[in-house]
Parts: structure tokens; sequence; C-alpha cells
């Protein structure tokens, strides 16, 4: 399930004069016959742990090192390439591994998130360890392993002799910038901390070269070109300022280009639309668009190894991809795009000398494969897969649609269709993302979408107004829309596959997760005529609770205000489309669920919601997954998750 932070239009449209009446008759006379049945394919195959995720070669090439799962172990496997040796390690103290890298050949470079006990309270932090593969030990990096941000690294050695880390020792402290031996964990400082600078950038030439000074009304940017300069002040942003986005795109810089003023910025202030331009971080002047898109948003960009030069692209339209600068790099892309067609293909890693590759393959029915390339021997391959179980021949294909809202907005969208059926009355599941906000779905395989489809479902994913990649006039168009005009385009979806003869709008379901479960619940609440039954995983319940709660740690890229991005005018009651509010209206069946460690959402939107239920005598269908987060950590719980949704959908709205 993928899961983010989130996160009445009449029927005469579709035909129907009045409210539909389910039943299971209803349900048994819609004509949709079944060309063959397709192979049942089982939860636990669909929520099969990654064989190989996210392999990384050693610079030199002669090693990779992946995650994998084995059992209820989760490992981090080291691969010699050439003589197929192989070391698995856990993670240091059974914690939760978040990242990892090379640092040189013979070292890896992990951050785990963990708890930090201080008197009678407890802490997630995240601690930084180093592996040294030559004596099989790890070593903790850095000066303070009690802090609750360890991992932030700002400049890593290409030959792993040291790094430079970022660390603030107490909250009421500046960050001070460290240089840390990975031999022998010897430090000395790199940047004193300074007055009001929260967040340090350094360059891929290992220079810190600007500092950010978070303020209530704005940020102020300390610059300097090179290492032998002390830091000045180079702008104060303010929140009224008519040029707040491209200011505000410097937050994004990952690398400054080393040794110039002059490198790259993502910015919508000529188009409207996120495109690469070349920027002058002492002048803060923009120069000439280096790549742009008419309709999407340029998502990132990369340097060369050396910090130099612009290495990459990425944008995403009907599906991801990349723009090479490189020019041998896009060569090679081409040519394996060819080889490789109907796969999105990736050059996952690369060893220093280009020799060898990583390849990642994948596509809307392929869970993904890699593949070890040789350039030079035009050698290709396979290596590993996420899940190799998955058949791709037996997963359904998804389509890249457009409909048009009520108010003409163009709206692009996910389908889904199930295999062995014809496309025509298909029973429907509506899957919102979560975010809401400058988060969209993709054309990459989802496990969530594949397990319903082969259960005989069209999903319909929707990227409605306030989603991301399309830029800033869509994006704003959902600003203060939530549970509004935001659903509304739900509902269009919908009336648009019953214009087109996919669904049937007497078998229609919301499923949805964090933004995502909010929409669904609150769907079957408003427009209880449309939709036969809704379920949730973490979903939002009560929008002033949550804000509430968000307004410490979240700023939104486009608005001022996270509050003014979700309730939009002041004189919105917000009561007015949170769950718990109007629970009294809920008519349809509900599958509510919940881990009760949610940091995003917290489990208390979970229990408000049962709260007001059982007041007014509601009938819910729940769940609370024990020690899970805002997605599923425990292999067990997901395929929980699956098995309870599909008897819940099979009651209230038979595939069949």
């Amino acid at each position: 399930m993928r899961v983010c932070f989130y996160l009445l239009l009449a029927f005469s449209a579709i035909g129907l004069s009045a409210a539909p009446v389910f039943s299971q008759d209803t349900v048994k006379s819609a004509a949709n016959l079944s060309i063959e049945p397709p192979e049942l394919i089982s939860a636990d195959t669909f929520a099969a742990p990654g064989q190989m995720v996210r392999p990384e070669l050693s610079p030199d090439g002669l090693k990779m090192v992946h995650r994998e799962q084995i059992g209820s172990t989760k490992l981090l496997t080291i691969k010699t390439m050439d003589s197929g040796k192989i070391e698995r390690i856990k993670v240091p103290e059974n914690n939760d591994l978040k990242w990892y890298r090379w640092a040189g050949n013979d070292k890896i470079l992990m951050s785990v998130k963990g708890v930090l006990t201080r008197g009678s309270r407890e802490y997630w932090r995240t601690s930084l360890f180093a592996y040294d593969i030559k004596t099989g030990s790890f070593q903790s990096v850095g000066r303070w392993q009690t802090v609750a941000d360890g991992d932030n690294v700002l400049y890593v050695d290409p030959d792993g002799e040291y790094l430079l880390q970022s660390i603030q020792a107490k909250s009421t402290e500046y960050p001070t910038v460290y240089r840390v031996s990975l031999a022998d964990n010897g430090i000395s400082t790199a940047v004193y901390p300074q007055k009001r600078i929260w967040r340090w950038i350094a360059d891929d030439a290992g220079i810190v070269r600007m500092g950010i000074t978070f303020r209530s009304t704005g940020l102020d940017i300390h610059y300097r070109s090179n290492a032998d300069q002390n830091f000045e002040l180079i702008s104060k942003l303010r929140d009224k300022d008519s040029d707040e986005e491209l200011e505000d795109s410097l937050l994004d810089i990952e690398a400054i280009t080393a040794g110039s003023d002059t490198g790259y910025v993502l910015s919508n202030k000529e188009t409207g639309r996120f495109a690469l331009y070349e920027f002058d971080y002492r002048t803060r002047e923009l120069g000439k668009m280096v790549l742009g898109h008419p309709e999407n948003d340029i998502s990132s960009y990369h340097l060369s190894e050396d910090g130099t030069n612009l290495l990459s692209a990425r944008f995403t339209d009907s599906r991801d991809r990349i723009v090479w600068f490189d020019e041998g790099l896009k060569n090679i892309q081409a040519n394996l795009e060819k080889a490789l067609k109907g796969q999105e293909v990736w050059i996952q890693s690369r060893s220093r000398d280009r020799k060898r590759m990583i390849i990642y393959t994948t596509s809307s029915s392929d869970p993904g494969s890699y593949y070890l390339f040789k350039p030079d021997e035009s050698k290709l391959d396979r290596i590993g897969g996420i899940n190799d179980p998955i058949d791709p021949a037996k997963m359904a294909l998804t389509k890249y649609v457009e409909y048009q809202a009520r108010d003409g907005l163009k709206i692009k969208a996910y389908l889904t269709l199930p295999k062995g059926r014809t496309d025509k009355n298909l029973p429907l599941i509506i899957l919102p993302h979560g975010g809401p906000y400058d988060v969209r779905d993709t054309w990459d395989y989802n496990a969530e979408v594949q397990f319903l489809a082969n259960r005989g479902y069209a999903v319909f994913r929707p990227n409605f107004r306030g989603s991301g990649g399309y830029g800033e006039d869509f994006y704003t168009k959902g600003e203060g829309q939530i549970g509004r005009t935001m659903q509304d385009d739900l509902d269009d979806g919908m009336d648009w596959l019953v214009e087109q003869g996919f669904a049937d709008p007497m078998r229609v379901c919301l499923v949805g997760a964090s933004y995502g479960g909010y929409a669904a619940i609150w769907g079957v609440i408003r427009n209880p005529e449309r939709y036969r039954c809704a379920a949730s995983f973490a979903g939002v319940t009560d929008w002033a609770k949550q804000l509430n709660y968000d307004k410490k740690f979240f700023r939104s890229r486009y608005a001022k205000e996270w509050k003014e991005t979700v309730q939009g005018g002041e004189d919105f009651d917000l009561d007015s489309v949170s769950p718990v509010h109007q629970i009294t209206k809920l008519k349809r069946p509900l599958l509510l669920t919940h881990g009760d460690e949610d940091s995003n959402v917290p489990f208390s939107q979970y229990k408000r919601l049962i709260k007001a239920a059982i007041k007014a005598d509601i009938p819910i269908d729940v769940k609370v997954y024990e020690d899970e987060g805002h997605g599923f950590f425990d292999r067990n719980n997901e395929i929980d998750w699956y098995t309870r949704l599909e008897a819940f959908l099979r009651k209230h709205n038979p595939p069949d």
C-alpha cells in the first residue's frame, strides 16, 4: 500500500433520476459477462517481501549491496560480483533501516531509526553506523549518539575517508557541521554553529556553501563561494514577497555546483510549472531555461559525480521519465529502452568507471527486475527481482486516461481493468491517493491495485486537483477544496467511467489510505447514493484536530500556511467536511483501520471516529494494527489488510 502524509452531483448525468437501492439482486442482474475467470493470486504473494530491493554497486563495481527479507528478518546483503560470495548482515540493534550507501569500496554507511529514552519519555531518533566489510564490524559514526537527528549527512568523500555531518546537540542549540573520519571516528569541526542557522548545505566537493535560517515570517539565506570565505547574509525572504515560489525553490537544492556561484534551480516563476533553470546562488538571478515541459513539472535534477556539471533531470507525464545531459548515459538509456520495450528503464547504480551498471525495469504490471549491465560487452544479465512469484503476464494493464470535471478542469487518471472480463459494466474501486497536495499517482506497479484487479474489480486512481506534477494552477485549484471540489473530482471520474461503459454505477466503492482514507470515508457520508461502501487505512477524520497536530512540522511548497491550504477561507467550517462531526449521515458499510503508532495521522483520529460512531449507534468494521505507523512494516499485517479488504468488498460489493 502506498501511503503518504495523508495526507451533490445529481444522478441525471448518468441516467438515474433517484438514489438507487443497492441489493444482492441488483448486483446479480448486472451485465458483465466473464470471458475467463482469472486465477486468484494469494494475498501473501502480493505482500511478499522484496527478494532484492535497491541494489547499489560499490564505486569500483566489484561489490553490490541491497535490502533483502528472509522470513521476518530484514537484512542487508553484500555480494561480491565476480565470485558470487554473499554476506548478510542485520541492522544494528534491530532498528529500522532508513537508508544506506557506499562510503568507498569497503564500507557501507547506514542510517537506522530507533528509540531514544530521556527520563521517563521515549523519542524516535536516527543514528549513523558504518559497516566495514574487511573486518565484519560495525562502528557508530559521529560525535553525538543520543541526539534525535543523528543521520544528517551533508557529504561523503568518494574514497570513503570521511564525511560531513550536521549535528544539533540539544534542541536549544544551533547545528554544528563536523568532519568525521570513517577510519577511527575522529572528529573535527568544519563549520561552527551560527546564530539562527538551522540547515546547512554542502556542494559535491565537500565544501559547506549555504546556511538557512527559518523564521515564523520567512527565511534568511547565508552563502559563501568557497571554504576561505565567511558566510554572508544574501537574502531575507518573507512570506509576503512576490517571488516566494522562486525563493522557496532554494530549499530544494540537493547539491550546489562545486567551484561555482552558478548552478541550477527548479522554479515555476516563468511558466507556472516547475522547470530547470540556470541560477546564480549569490545574486539569486534566474538564468535561461535548461529543461521544461508543456504540461508537467520537472521534479528533480542531479549533478555529475564531481558536482561540476548537470547530469540528469526527471519528470512524470503518463509515467516517470529521465532526461540525460551526459551523452554517454543518454545513448545507453536509449539502447536499453529499445531492448526492454514496454518497461520503464532506470540506470539504478553504476561504477565510477561506468563499466558496470545496475539496471532497474518495471511497469504497471511488473513489480520489477534488476540487471547487471556491462556496456563494453553489451551484456545484460538479470540478477534479481522485487517479487518474482508475481507473473506480469497474469497482471492487469493500466491505462493513462483523461476526463473533464464539472467545472471544465481536465483530470488525468490511471485506469486498471481486470483480466478475463469484458470491459463493460465492471464493479469499480475508486482509489484516491494520499497527500493530498503535491502528491500524485503514477504508472508504477502497485500491489494493492493489482490485488483488487485480480479479484475482478476495475481500479480507478484520479490525480484530482491539488495533485503534484501538473503545475501551479492545477495545484492551487485544490487549495481549500478538501471535501469539496476535490471530492467532486472523484465523483466526476465515476460518472465518466459510467458514460464510457466501463463501470456499473450500482457497484462502486471507495478505498484509500491517509488522505485517500479520508476521501473514502467522506465519499460514503457525503454521497451514499453513489457508493456501496468504503474502506480506510489511516484516514483523517477530524480536520481541525489534524491541523492542530500538523502545524508544528508541515510547510506547503506553494501556500504560505498549511491551514490556509486545507481550510481555504477562515469562515469555512472544517467540521462540515470532517467525518467525526458528520457521522450520523453514514448510511453505508465502512471498514476503518489504523496503526496505533502512526505519527502522520495520529491514532487519536481513529479513536475519535469510533467514539462518535458508538455514540450515534452506527456500526463500523474496525481493525487496529499494533506497532504499525503510517503504512505497513510487518508483512503479516499487510496480508491481513488485503484479506480483510477482500472479504469486506466481497460482502458489500461482490465482483461476481
